[in-house]
């Protein structure tokens, strides 16, 4: 492909920019290798779907799509407000939680600016960096010999901070590798940021954790004032379809996201599934139930195949197949298994595996075999 003409036209950063490449839909491998019955194990989505309480109002929503969704989503805030405890103030909705990533970005980030993220962390977070025009530092993760490998080095991250720093990005889980911080270690680098800093700490799979020392950041809000916690509806509550999320802090932060917050950038679907699904406590627990059994089922498997992996508190594992993965990826795939290929996150070696139903789990590990052998 020639070089396109119209960098020359475009903002600081555009011209480097990377776009993000979504894990492939099972119709596109149907399509393209004439197969049926595929499954996909990509994209960290919810095995079970949505609960039916968010099925049933979806389905009474269909004779109402001429009208435009509540741009201010009240009932939805309201809902979450309870929820967690705080004031409606404190809420910004997205479009998933990477639309409040990108507006966290385009509200506090700009050319001269610089935000601080881990090595192997979340790709959203370069790309909005670099698309308004800011500069990344990128702190090398664990090594192994003093905290979890492939995890956040907080003291790295820190000692990356300074004086242009406006965001600093932590996943908690953090995707894809699945490893997590705990609450000691996380409050103390929280105390450490200086008050120029908005630190965002990412939970997009915090319902599927169960680790005892993992802490509920929402909690800190009142403490700290330069906090920002995301959430999604697109994992354990299984919407990702309809793109919802939100974001958690000070009023004041709130309410500068909200100024660069796009008009109606949540559907009325969205806020009316999202709204049903958070009372459906009862799914995210059956949920966590097949998320955990999934997981136990995948470690015996990939331990059986000799395989390492990192430990995970997502719902989702890495799994080094010891050597690149590209091949087998490519061999999964003729089996009608869809996996996640993570090269771009600097781990050549490695395949995101998303936690299925025990019969999509046994089918990959059954593929992951044959591909090996």
């Amino acid at each position: 492909m020639t070089e396109n003409r119209f960098l020359q036209f475009t903002a600081p950063g555009i011209a480097g920019l990377k776009p993000y490449v979504p894990g492939k839909p099972v119709s596109e491998l149907e399509r393209e290798l004439g197969i049926t019955d595929a499954v996909k194990l990509a994209s960290n989505e919810n095995p079970l779907g949505p609960g039916e309480k968010a099925r049933a109002v979806v389905k009474g929503l269909v004779g109402e799509l001429a009208r435009y969704p509540d741009g201010g989503g009240y009932e939805l805030r309201g809902a979450l407000a309870k929820y967690h405890g705080l004031d409606p103030g404190c809420i910004t909705l997205g479009n998933g939680s990477n639309d409040v990533l990108d507006l966290i970005a385009r509200t506090f980030l700009a050319p001269g600016y610089e935000a601080v993220f881990s090595q192997h962390a979340f790709a959203v977070y370069p790309i909005c960096t670099q698309a308004v025009g800011a500069a990344s530092k990128v702190a090398p993760a664990h090594d192994g010999s003093r905290g979890p490998c492939f995890g956040h080095d907080l003291p790295a991250m820190l000692r990356l901070v300074g004086e242009r720093t406006r965001v600093v990005f932590v996943a908690n889980p953090n995707n894809p590798t699945g490893t997590w911080l705990s609450r000691d270690d996380l409050q103390g680098f929280i105390a450490a940021l200086p008050a120029h800093v908005i630190l965002v700490i990412d939970e997009a799979y915090f319902d599927y954790v169960e680790e005892a020392d993992y802490p509920d950041a929402s909690q800190w809000l009142s403490r700290y004032p330069n906090l920002i916690v995301t959430r999604t509806f697109s994992k354990a509550y299984g919407l990702a379809a309809l793109r919802i999320g939100y974001g958690l802090s000070h009023p004041g932060v709130a309410e500068l996201l909200n100024r660069v917050r796009q008009p109606f950038n949540v559907n009325a679907l969205a806020l009316a599934a999202a709204r049903a699904a958070l009372s459906d406590q009862a799914h995210i627990e059956r949920s966590v139930a097949v998320n955990r059994d999934g997981m136990a089922q995948l470690i015996e498997g990939f331990s059986a195949l000799g395989l390492e992996y990192i430990p995970s508190a997502g719902n989702f594992l890495c799994v080094d197949v010891g050597g690149p993965a590209a091949g087998v990826d490519a061999a999964l795939q003729r089996e009608g298994c869809i996996v996640r290929p993570i090269a771009n996150y600097g781990m050549p070696n490695h395949l995101r595996v998303t936690v299925g139903l025990a019969e999509e789990n046994q089918r990959l590990l059954n593929a992951l075999s044959g591909s090996l052998g």
